[in-house]
């Protein structure tokens, strides 16, 4: 019987948010979490686990998060995925001071620059970025983008609990559009104000305390008016958007109720309607929700061009979700944009 993950197809299978660290990253956390467990609640969390953790997955996680050789190439190709889009696991460098922020980010991007030579047919990067450095990291994308040939950067959401809508981030932003670069706005362990709830019932990590975390991000981000400032930013959220694409008729409606009753007069309001921006400058990938009736509600609700694959490598690694998706209900062409097409122009790849 022939295996449908490896028959002869017209496409490659782009995988587009797959996670990766180099081993000083997990060295840092490491002594940072020895030395200071209690500062950070949700960084102790997420990397209290991850980089501390001795069970079966913490350490299936790690032993794939720093390797690009072996294991994960042998992985790519029992699942039929051609091609990952690498970046810098969460939280990477956000809950770092400058100094630190801006040293992981340039091991971690000469780290990437390295392996995209090495195997441009299998990897493409993007670039950490100091957010808490005093431009943002600004200097570090560019350096990253036209010397090292990543292809964007990786957001892990907040930023020590500062959301990157705030004035302090415009030049990253500047800098990405500048570029035409896109951003990546992945998760991280939710911020202070939001963690304790969700963590005293285990909602914190990527069952629920994520997506909540990120879609929150997402939607400050519209209404500042970041996209209003930079209309040709480009911004790539996962997980099928954090669930904003279920949303989007509800946050028109409500966010037109409150513009119209001045309801909160310390917000500006903005030209288009939210999903207007949505549409315009945010593409959505599958990382995590291999699932048919999601995906096809999403491609729905944001057009069939602004949804593409991914798998959510190595945290949720299940070959298996290839195939479903590979059997989602498309035309040839269709399905060769949700692999290929889209990735492809997104991230500009020369594959």
């Amino acid at each position: 019987m022939t295996n449908p993950v490896a028959a002869p197809r017209a496409y490659r299978r782009i995988a587009t948010e797959e996670a990766w660290a180099p081993p000083e990253m997990f060295d840092l956390f490491r002594q940072i979490l020895g030395e200071h467990p209690e500062d950070d609640p949700g960084f102790m969390s997420l990397m209290g686990y991850y980089a501390l953790g001795d069970g079966d997955r913490p350490r299936f996680i790690r032993e794939r998060m720093v390797d690009t050789e072996g294991v994960r190439l042998q992985e790519m190709d029992a699942a039929g995925v051609d091609h990952q889009i690498l970046a810098l696991t969460a939280p990477g460098t956000n809950p770092l001071a400058a100094a630190q922020a801006t040293d992981l980010a340039r091991v971690a991007n000469d780290h990437l620059g390295q392996i995209v030579r090495k195997r441009p047919d299998r990897f493409s990067g993007l670039a950490a970025v100091p957010f808490t450095a005093p431009d943002a990291g600004a200097a570090e994308l560019s350096r990253a983008v036209n010397e090292l040939g990543l292809k964007g950067a990786i957001l892990n959401s907040h930023v020590r609990d500062r959301y990157t809508d705030a004035p302090e981030f415009l030049p990253f932003y500047e800098a990405a559009a500048s570029l035409g670069v896109p951003v990546y706005l992945h998760p991280n362990a939710p911020s202070a104000g939001l963690f304790k709830p969700l963590h005293e019932r285990g909602l914190d990590g990527s069952m629920y305390g994520f997506g909540v975390e990120t879609g929150l991000h997402l939607m400050r981000l519209v209404v500042s008016g970041v996209f209003e400032r930079f209309p040709n930013l480009k911004l790539v959220v996962g997980h099928l958007g954090e669930a904003v694409p279920f949303w989007l008729n509800r946050i028109d409606y409500m966010y037109g109720k409150q513009v119209a009753t001045g309801r909160y007069p310390h917000v500006k309001p903005l030209p288009l309607k939210p999903s207007e921006y949505i549409r315009r400058n945010v593409w959505i990938t599958t990382s995590g929700m291999p699932w048919e009736d999601e995906i096809m509600f999403v491609r729905k609700m944001m057009g069939a061009d602004r949804v593409m694959y991914a798998m959510d490598y190595p945290y949720q690694y299940e070959p298996s979700e290839v195939q479903l998706q590979d059997n989602l209900p498309m035309t040839d062409t269709e399905r060769f944009e949700f692999f290929e097409g889209i990735a492809t122009r997104v991230f500009d790849l020369e594959l």
